[in-house]
């Protein structure tokens, strides 16, 4: 086989693999991971054979396509936690995910799966989570974070912000912030604030694998 027909052969692969994850991002985002492999090919233009030589199951096509959104996440948790003042660090993962994962429902659904196959995301998760209860103690013992908080709190707060992708694009990110600040006001120490009813398990076991 000729060098131009080798590259010609990976180009259209490589072709391929970025129409599929262009496609599942653009279903992912609209109607979360409900979407079915073969929808995405359908979306994709490609045959469901195509797609499963770059992508053998769902898990992979998820790792693929969110891969962007891991780093981003991991990148703004790293910043909030290297801020010496550990409210405004807080604040600042607070709005900044809000805002990242109102972009992509389908990012809030993959990030929240408790899926055994999904060994990327679970450690993900666990070690997000680590780092921001180091960071919510911080700010606890600083008196800005309401001494009740919990993390159940902070997945609340994602799986409540899921509902923002529905808004419209142009009005997403805005939404989002306005979300952002007025959950961080609820999370504010203050001397008014009132009695929290049984927080719900949000951070089972599914969602914190051992450290």
């Amino acid at each position: 086989m000729s060098e131009e027909v080798t590259q010609k052969l990976r180009a259209d692969a490589q072709e391929n693999r970025d129409r599929i994850v262009e496609a599942a991002r653009a279903l992912f985002s609209e109607r979360g991971l409900e979407a079915s492999m073969r929808e995405v090919a359908r979306a994709a233009g490609v045959g469901p054979a195509t797609l499963y030589r770059r992508f053998p199951t769902k898990q992979a096509l998820i790792d693929g396509v969110f891969a962007d959104e891991l780093r981003a996440c991991r990148q703004i948790v790293v910043d909030g936690c290297a801020d010496p003042d550990p409210w405004r660090g807080f604040a600042w993962v607070i709005e900044h995910l809000t805002v990242l994962n109102a972009q992509n429902k389908g990012f809030v659904d993959a990030f929240m799966w408790a899926n055994p196959e999904a060994p990327v995301f679970a450690r993900h998760r666990a070690s997000l989570l680590r780092e921001l209860e180091k960071l919510a103690a911080r700010a606890k013992r600083a008196g800005r974070l309401r001494h009740d908080f919990v993390l159940d709190d902070f997945v609340l707060i994602l799986q409540a912000g899921r509902g923002l992708s529905a808004t419209r694009p142009a009005d997403r990110t805005l939404a989002a912030r306005r979300f952002a600040a007025l959950a961080l006001d609820s999370l504010r120490e203050s001397e008014t604030n009132g009695a929290l009813p049984r927080k719900p398990s949000l951070v089972a076991e599914a969602i914190r694998v051992p450290r």
